[in-house]
Formats: C-alpha cells, structure tokens, sequence
C-alpha cells in the first residue's frame, strides 16, 4: 500500500506540471496574439491629415466718431511721427475758389484738437507729408504747409487742372491725380511734371515701398508701371475714392457714395456699406499700428473710426 501510494502521488505531480506549462504557454500565445491584434503597425495604419485652413472674412467695427463740425470733410492722414491726424474741410462748393475751405486736427481717440488749423483755402482734399511738410491740394493748385508753424509757406497752380484730388508722397516727392483731366502730376525740387495721363476718372493714389503707384479710376484699381503701361488689380471697385495699401497684396479702397472693400488677389470684401444712411466715405486715412481705418463722412461732417479685421 506504501509503494502503491507513492507511486501515485509522484504521478499526480508530473501532472500538475505538465498542466502548468501547457497553461503558461497558452497565456504567452494569448498575450502575442492580443498585442499583434490591438497594436497594428504604425504603417500600415497611419493615415494622411488634410489641413484645412481657416479663412477669415476681413470685417470692420465702428471704434469712435468725432462731433459733426468737420464741414464736408473730405480727406484723412494720419501722421505717425506725432499722432497727429488731419482732416481737410471743403466746406463749400468742392471745385470753387471760395476761400471757405480748412484743415483741422483730431487726434486718436476722435477728439478735435483744433478746428481751424488752417483756414483760407477753397476746397482742400488729399494730403501728404513730405520735407517736414503738409502738402494737399486745392482745386488747381498744391499747397504747402509748414507742419511746425502751421503757416502756408507756399503754392503751386498747376496748368491746365481741372480738379486736383487725391495725394501721397513718396522719398520726398509729391504725386497727385487730377479727376477731369486724367493726369497724375509730381512735385520735385519745386517743379511740377505730368507722371502718366489718360485714366479716366483717376481719384485715389497710394505708392507702395518700392515707388510703385497704385490708382484708382474708372476702370478700377491698378498698378502704373514707369514705361507708362498699367495693370488692372481688380475691375469691381471702379470710381475709388480713398486707397490704402496693407501689404502683402492687401488694399483697403473707398468710394464716395459710401462703400468700403477689402481687396486682393481673391477678390473683394465689402467692409462697409453707408449708402442707405447717405453717409459718404470718401479719402479714408489709417492708422497701421491699431489697424484702424479713418472714414470721412463729407455731408455727414465727421470722421468715423473702424478697426479693421483680417
């Protein structure tokens, strides 16, 4: 009974062995076989992303308006050097020699720090600064303003204008259109000479970095080339008033009847529209460092702010 037992016993464990080796192997099987399956390759399962990028509609928010006794005001610019923002009065017929016209001052926060500034001119629209001066012109001549006495220190008719608009300047030299006779004229060295001629309706002017001159006329918005040969940017915002170049193909363009586009190579945005409440945007200024577009109202007699989004 003693060998019999012995026997047995010794059998049950060679048993129990075997059975917890089959059982140890099952359980590394299992576990391969789980990770194999919940653990794929990383190539042949990984899949390409697309990137869609956001595109952001260009918008503008009214910021602040200045009290109404800017009389037909028609232009708008900033001076970065001293924060200084200009604003030119017609305040009477904007082609006649009525001597009604001024150029006031506001400053960032749409309050006006002085009113007449500069009075006795006839009908005053765009301006520019240059050589320490304000230049604008005044139906059919330039005019030039000292910017640290305030006083007019000179004029220049200009022969054969019709009606001298809209101005900016450019390492010194003066460049303005004239609306009737189609003509962008230049001052330099106290000389004043025809650039390019033959654009219809020509009104807004802005020059970029390198010089190149960007107008506004009936055709639309276009770059000049110097061989006298011209490109047309966009054909739906024809008949502009005030030009602003953002950079990087980037415009902001008014028309007087109360339109404002954000233009580029996709296209145009319209900003802002005031037709209904017969409020003009005329020669709109900027402010680059807060993105802030400076509307004229013309009858409206105020000058609106917007932060400019985009």
């Amino acid at each position: 009974m003693h060998a019999k037992f012995s026997f047995t016993n010794k059998t049950k464990k060679l048993m129990m062995k075997s059975t917890t080796l089959k059982l140890g192997l099952l359980g590394i099987t299992s576990a391969f076989i789980f990770a194999n399956c919940s653990s794929p390759k990383t190539e042949e399962t990984t899949e390409e992303m697309e990137v869609v990028e956001e595109v952001k509609t260009p918008t503008l928010t009214k910021i602040w308006e200045t009290d109404t006794t800017l009389i037909t005001n028609e232009s708008v610019l900033y001076d970065a050097s001293s924060g200084k923002i200009y604003v030119s009065n017609i305040e009477g017929d904007p082609s006649g020699k009525d001597g009604k016209g001024s150029i006031s001052i506001i400053d960032k926060q749409g309050n006006i720090v002085s009113q007449d500034w500069i009075t006795g001119l006839n009908a005053p629209k765009g301006m520019g600064i240059a050589n320490g001066n304000l230049y604008v012109t005044d139906v059919d001549q330039l005019v030039e303003v000292n910017l640290e006495s305030g006083e007019i220190s000179k004029k220049y008719p200009v022969e054969g204008a019709g009606f001298l608009n809209d101005l900016d300047t450019h390492e010194g030299k003066v460049y303005f259109t004239d609306m009737n006779t189609g003509k962008v004229h230049m001052l330099e060295g106290g000389e004043i000479s025809v650039v390019t001629e033959g654009h219809e309706s020509i009104n807004g002017i802005a020059l970029g970095e390198d010089g190149t001159l960007f107008v506004l006329d009936k055709s639309g918005m276009k770059s000049l080339q110097a061989d006298g040969t011209s490109t047309i940017l966009n054909d739906i915002v024809t008949g502009g008033d005030g030009l602003v170049i953002l950079g990087d193909g980037n415009y902001v363009a008014s028309r007087w009847a109360g339109e404002i586009y954000f233009v580029n190579g996709d296209g145009e945005t319209l900003l802002l529209d005031t037709k209904d409440a017969e409020s003009n945007t005329a020669d709109i200024g900027f402010i680059p460092e807060d993105n802030i577009v400076l509307v004229p109202t013309f009858f409206k007699n105020k000058v609106v702010a917007y932060k400019l989004e985009y």
